[in-house]
């Protein structure tokens, strides 16, 4: 079932950023994604380590994926301004602090470097990492913009929701850190305003379009939980 036009929408909120109309159209899910259990296992730090361990494996398939879909948003931003942030977070992020964790994490849970390298991908990973190149070979930016913000505002959605004191492990603590602080924030902050920039001015059918995408990558992010979980 389609939202209501954007158009329609705008005037009924108080947030009318085309972003915030994304997301409250995939409710129930996105709330559901960001008040996930396993999410919030994670926050508290009791998450089993088989689990955990399963739902890193799974996550790592991404690495390859974004980091193409990152490239792709440099090549088809609309100007200089808004491909400089993401240059700095591929090169500052997704290809050194986080790889790097994936690795210590994964040692840490009892997974061998053959383990890392040949987990089979589990149907939901495969179907987010076609959604990814499928956004990617379509060099359509607003598309683009619309599985990154999915991906990024979601993860900070349940990482600031985070109580209590830190996790004592690192492979809970630091996945959490890396989804939440002011760099973060930032960075959503960024991926949200361009969505608020750009999508007013698409035609209502590209505006659908683009909301298909965020929908199918909510969608998945629940689908991505529920299987770390055993559901």
């Amino acid at each position: 079932m389609d939202p209501i036009p954007y158009r329609e929408w705008r005037m009924d909120v108080v947030d009318p950023g085309f972003s915030e109309w994304l997301r409250s159209g995939c409710e129930p899910e996105w709330t559901a994604v960001v008040t996930h259990p396993f999410a919030a296992s994670i926050t508290r730090g009791d998450t089993p380590d088989d689990d955990m361990r399963r739902y890193l494996l799974q996550d790592f398939q991404f690495v390859d994926s974004f980091t193409a879909l990152l490239g792709a948003a440099v090549a088809s931003a609309d100007n200089f301004e808004s491909r400089v942030p993401f240059s700095r977070f591929l090169g500052e992020t997704a290809t050194a602090e986080e790889k790097t964790y994936f690795h210590r994490a994964l040692a840490a849970l009892g997974a061998t470097p053959a383990d890392v390298a040949s987990a089979p991908a589990e149907p939901v990973t495969a179907d987010f990492r076609a959604l990814m190149d499928e956004a990617r070979t379509s060099l359509d930016y607003p598309v683009i913009l619309a599985i990154l913000c999915v991906a990024e505002w979601s993860y900070l959605g349940w990482a600031a929701l985070a109580e209590g004191p830190p996790p004592e492990s690192f492979v809970h603590r630091e996945w959490v850190e890396l989804h939440e602080g002011p760099a973060f924030r930032a960075w959503v902050r960024f991926l949200r305003g361009e969505l608020d920039r750009l999508g007013p001015e698409l035609t209502a059918a590209e505006q659908l379009r683009v909301f298909g995408f965020f929908r199918r990558a909510v969608r998945l992010e629940l689908r991505f939980f529920d299987m770390a979980a055993g559901s």
